[in-house]
């Protein structure tokens, strides 16, 4: 199944400010989350992030904050237990996830995504760990549980569907 932007919502899970020094290749991470916001704006790809405990992590990277028209605080690691349910519209059964750290908010968000039914897939270029392996082993566990594992092109490109789209040439842009 391909990804619809008309069914789609990009979740941005705990993009913190104190929590991206420690995360392996963490600014390639952000750079890729970044790109994924800004295609998701160019086609009403609605944008939710999520902090985790902030008054300990501090807020969201100011970048990726300003990318989201919702900010959920959560001290639970799977954010569909801290309210992202409740915020995702009804029409909108594609959730595309991105975040820190993958083998645990991330991991938990998605797992409780699936069991609450919504097609789920993980871009393992927007998400980090502060160890590549514990990644890599999130992101073997998603595959096995259902989500489909993509790029950032892969989700844009899905996405605007064609070259023909109003919005191409501007999502190119932010690709290259």
């Amino acid at each position: 199944m391909l990804m619809s932007a008309a069914k789609s919502t990009l979740v941005l899970v705990d993009f913190q400010g104190r929590l991206l020094p420690a995360i392996s290749e963490g600014e390639a991470v952000v750079g890729r989350a970044l790109t994924l916001a800004t295609i998701a704006g160019l086609l009403d790809v609605p944008v939710i992030g999520t902090e985790q405990t902030p008054n300990k992590l501090g807020p969201n990277d100011d970048r990726i904050y300003q990318l989201c028209q919702q900010t959920l605080h959560k001290h639970t690691f799977d954010a569909c237990e801290g309210g992202l349910l409740n915020a995702l519209e009804d029409h909108r059964t594609h959730v595309i996830i991105g975040g820190c750290e993958a083998h645990i908010c991330v991991l938990q968000t998605a797992m409780g995504l699936l069991d609450a039914g919504y097609r789920v897939w993980v871009v393992a270029d927007a998400v980090g760990s502060r160890l590549p392996a514990n990644k890599e082993l999130a992101l073997q566990r998603l595959r096995q549980q259902g989500a489909d594992i993509v790029s950032t092109e892969m989700v844009a490109f899905e996405w605007l569907g064609e070259s023909e789209h109003p919005q191409f040439r501007n999502a190119l842009a932010h690709i290259k």
